[in-house]
């Protein structure tokens, strides 16, 4: 896997290891964003342009400060990328997913890229009954409850899963999920969810998941997304047990989306990369055997990036 080591300014915020990576630039600054710059690993890969961030739109009314509520300038960076497909970590809408609330506060801001989302539930969403509103909100970019499905971007065969196991069967879910990626074989393939499997800040590592990523490790998945702690993290390729494998998933935690930003607490084991200063969003690159990724903040900095192939 190829790391880009980022800027000495952030060393307060990353964790780098150093084992299999390779050297990179400082990190990068300014408004365009569509073109990326000439050494961004999202140029050396082809393949669709995909956005993956969650954790996003305040209730209605809330005040924009420097450290909350600042979705209308996430919304601006995703634009600003152009991607073909928005993936959404869940709870898109604070504080309980309402309808109402989801066509004020979140489309005001997002509602434009709504015909590009592919959405996941969050907690929040289920604050309402049955997660109504989110169901509602985004008819037809979901298939509605119980909320999980597959859909296919270029060649990669993603998987977007409803990790709210205390409201749905998740055992049926999983059985599903073994089913189609048994029945749907790609070299490379995702699953995106709201709980992360591994995460060092606020809420941490949540066991709930494990299920699905042994079912994704057992079929040679190779990205795993996720939100919930509002905040950037990026974690070696990691079996289901808390173990690096050479043919485990490559996490990330993208939730910066706009809400608020949580701490740092103890690294969990494999977590490579930390950013808990500023909102942002993560692209990707989907190409043929491989992908890019690029971790970018809403004033510009380029965090994160690289690229690796699919095991």
């Amino acid at each position: 896997m190829n790391l880009r080591r980022t800027a000495p300014v952030l060393a307060t915020s990353l964790a780098l290891l150093a084992a299999g990576c390779t050297g990179n630039s400082p990190a990068r600054s300014g408004p365009q964003v569509a073109g990326t710059s000439a050494t961004s690993p999202l140029r050396e890969v082809g393949g669709p342009l995909v956005v993956a961030v969650g954790d996003i739109a305040c209730a209605p009314g809330a005040e924009s400060t420097s450290t909350t509520c600042r979705q209308t300038a996430t919304a601006k960076l995703v634009r600003a990328y152009d991607p073909t497909l928005l993936l959404t970590l869940g709870d898109q809408q604070y504080e309980s997913g309402a309808l109402s609330a989801y066509r004020s506060s979140y489309a005001d801001a997002w509602g434009t890229l709504r015909s590009i989302t592919r959405p996941v539930p969050g907690n929040h969403e289920y604050h309402s009954s049955g997660a109504a509103g989110y169901y509602a909100y985004f008819k037809g970019r979901q298939p509605g409850p119980p909320g999980y499905y597959a859909f296919d971007v270029g060649r990669w065969r993603v998987y977007a899963l409803n990790s709210n196991c205390d409201v749905i069967d998740c055992d049926r879910q999983n059985r599903w999920l073994d089913r189609d990626m048994s029945r749907n074989p790609r070299r490379c393939s995702a699953i995106t969810m709201h709980y992360p499997r591994y995460s060092s800040a606020f809420h941490g590592s949540n066991t709930s998941v494990t299920p699905f990523w042994r079912t994704a490790v057992r079929h040679r998945a190779d990205l795993a997304l996720a939100g919930h702690d509002h905040d950037y993290e990026r974690f070696r390729k990691m079996n289901a047990s808390g173990s690096r494998s050479a043919t485990g998933i490559a996490s990330f935690v993208s939730g910066a989306g706009g809400k608020s930003l949580y701490p740092f607490r103890t690294a969990v084991p494999g977590s490579v990369v930390r950013f808990d200063k500023s909102f942002g969003v993560l692209a990707l690159r989907l190409g043929k055997g491989r992908y890019a990724w690029e971790y970018r903040t809403i004033d510009g900095k380029v965090v994160d990036d690289g690229k690796a192939r699919c095991v």
